[in-house]
């Protein structure tokens, strides 16, 4: 097997594993935080946004600067320095007792995060230019998948082995991924040649990147993905109980519910990802924003948990097509030399939406219609970023440096 197609399964797998476990306690922590006292609907629904999105918050602040360093230091550097790190906090949030220890921990794993930006730097720098879009669907619906079907996961384990066992497993799987990438993942990367360049600021790198039309669009585009995807996710457990009762299945069904898009989106990324190496990525790109807009609008609608299932399975589709296009098209548009800070910005950006999400569509939910008004706002949105993305995508490419 060629070189870059080894380091695509090893990241893949780390990929999936690594977004899964940050997203593996959303079915079961509103319940889990009933079993630690909580009693009040609205501050169960507060704490676990807060707690989910404590991760991102910290994440936010620290990938450009991990950004910086892959790119004098080497990108599989970072990638252990992050799995290996988040093996022991995931394996220590088993021993938390309150919900301030969970969100203190959650803030910790978020710091020393970066192994995403990382596998997409490394892989970028490994995969042909003409294998682009297929080496990063296959790659990001590894990260997509994670954190999809991490809810999924969690609620079955949550089911299975009780709650706090599921973080023990966690970190032992991130743990194995690091394994993994240490032994099996290959890096050509000339250090001395990387360490010679101009040291640059995250400001000033910022300041750089954000001079290229495209790039300001793309962030964007992953900023919304995540907001869009995340901002109902505290509240389907509630909402999965409206529409179908208390039974004891409850956690589970809000798990499939939760991770159904996942299934599509892995299906959908990689033949997304190869299909745009024919025909362009933006044109993958804006397809998928446009129909994913679409997608939202059957959610709002449906009357009865499959209902729901059914609508959320086919909106998965649209987004197995988003993040491999512009992860693609980010490798375009930037500046040799720069790809691992590009990423890191454009994580920051996915870890934004991540942190905002939860936190936005758990208070709108209370003056515009509770989730079916969340699925309108993310549709609005999405129609608005279509929008914006045709418009730079459109312009005259930007030269590379």
């Amino acid at each position: 097997m060629e070189r870059w197609k080894i380091n695509l399964a090893v990241l893949w797998i780390g990929q999936f594993l690594v977004m899964s476990g940050m997203t593996m306690i959303m079915p079961f922590l509103p319940l889990y935080l009933q079993d630690l006292g909580m009693t009040n609907e609205h501050e169960i629904a507060i704490w676990a946004s807060i707690i989910f999105a404590g991760n991102f918050v910290t994440s936010f602040l620290a990938q450009p600067i991990w950004g910086g360093l892959a790119d004098r230091y080497g990108r599989k550097v970072m990638l252990l320095r992050s799995g290996f790190g988040m093996a022991v906090v995931m394996t220590l949030m088993g021993f938390a007792d309150s919900a301030w220890q969970l969100l203190l921990l959650r803030m910790v794993n978020g710091t020393i995060s970066g192994f995403a930006p990382a596998a997409i730097a490394l892989m970028s720098a490994s995969a042909p230019r003409e294998r682009m879009g297929f080496a990063m669907g296959t790659l990001q619906s590894g990260g997509v998948a994670g954190t999809i079907l991490g809810p999924l996961m969690g609620g079955a384990m949550a089911e299975w082995i009780g709650y706090r066992p599921i973080f023990y497993v966690t970190g032992a799987l991130l743990f194995t991924a690091s394994v993994l990438a240490s032994l099996l993942v290959k890096e050509s990367f000339n250090k001395t040649k990387a360490q010679n360049q101009p040291r640059v600021s995250v400001l000033a790198g910022l300041k750089q990147l954000g001079k290229i039309p495209q790039l300001p669009a793309l962030f964007s585009i992953t900023f919304l993905i995540q907001f869009a995807v995340l901002s109902p996710m505290t509240l389907i457990p509630l909402f999965v109980q409206d529409l179908h009762g208390k039974t004891d299945m409850l956690p589970l069904l809000a798990g499939l519910v939760g991770s159904v898009n996942g299934f599509s989106n892995v299906i959908a990324s990689p033949l997304l990802g190869r299909l745009g190496d024919k025909i362009g990525q933006q044109r993958i790109l804006l397809v998928c924003l446009i129909g994913a807009a679409f997608a939202f609008i059957p959610q709002a609608l449906v009357s009865n948990v499959w209902q729901l299932i059914v609508a959320r399975f086919f909106f998965g589709m649209f987004i197995g097509g988003l993040l491999p296009s512009v992860n693609a098209l980010i490798r375009q548009y930037t500046p040799e030399g720069m790809e691992s800070r590009a990423y890191s910005f454009n994580t920051s950006t996915l870890s934004l939406g991540n942190m905002i999400g939860p936190l936005v569509g758990t208070t709108l939910s209370m003056w515009i219609g509770g989730i079916r008004g969340i699925f309108v706002l993310a549709a609005v949105l999405l129609f608005a970023n279509a929008i914006w993305a045709r418009k730079a995508l459109v312009a005259p490419k930007t030269e590379r440096a």
